[in-house]
């Protein structure tokens, strides 16, 4: 069976959404880190959401095949993303749950028009009914979130990382893979967060892997409340 990462429908998209992202976040991306060098307090949600709307920020194409190994191999039921954007690794991971033949992602999203652009995206590509596009902060989408979590893929805002993984906390299964994005590019922000992972007496087993942006890679190594209970 050909992989659907190699489609002619998914890979217009992925190209599309490249193409958009070379040419947009070229003045972009600049704009944004001189506003995060100048900010002197704590982001708020809404404010990021502000801040980088104009953006794509999408990960590097070879992020995206990463992660659809990823998805491939350990075959979750259940992926929750921080952080849709355009929807260009949530098609990554959608294109691995159809080849899997099951499971579902959650992805989410604050920006009205970046939701809308994403489902279009998702719908286009041909992988829409594995992916839910949600808008609204993850942390208040994971409180009430029913499902448990086999994989937890963080690519929004690193000062959130921590925030966000604690909320899923009580839904990873044990053996779950959460991988976080960009945590040498936002470093001082994802502090807190690589500290918390590396810390065995959390329940994790994690590690580095230098790209450029910066990733880490974590393992929940104990049970989750739902699978105690």
């Amino acid at each position: 069976m050909t992989s659907a990462l190699l489609s002619t429908m998914v890979r217009n998209v992925l190209d599309g959404i490249s193409a958009e992202q070379h040419r947009v976040d070229e003045v972009e991306q600049p704009k944004l880190l001189r506003k995060v060098r100048e900010r002197s307090t704590p982001w708020t949600p809404e404010e990021l959401v502000e801040a980088c709307a104009s953006g794509y920020y999408a990960a590097p194409p070879e992020i995206g095949r990463m992660i659809y190994t990823f998805v491939r191999a350990t075959r979750p039921e259940t992926v929750f993303e921080f952080g849709t954007s355009y929807g260009f690794t949530a098609i990554h991971i959608a294109a691995a749950l159809r080849d899997n033949g099951f499971g579902m992602l959650h992805t989410a999203e604050l920006h009205e028009g970046k939701c809308a652009a994403a489902r279009k995206n998702l719908a286009s590509a041909g992988v829409g009914e594995y992916a839910e596009v949600i808008q609204g902060e993850a942390v208040e989408i994971l409180s009430s979130f029913s499902h448990r979590i086999d994989f937890l893929y963080l690519d929004g805002w690193a000062e959130f990382y921590l925030e966000v993984l604690r909320a899923a906390e009580p839904r990873l299964r044990a053996g779950a893979l959460i991988h976080a994005d960009d945590t040498e590019k936002f470093a001082a922000g994802a502090r807190p967060y690589l500290d918390y992972v590396r810390d065995p007496s959390n329940g994790y087993v994690s590690t580095a892997i230098a790209d450029g942006q910066g990733l880490e890679l974590s393992t929940f190594t104990r049970p989750s409340e739902r699978e105690l209970s």
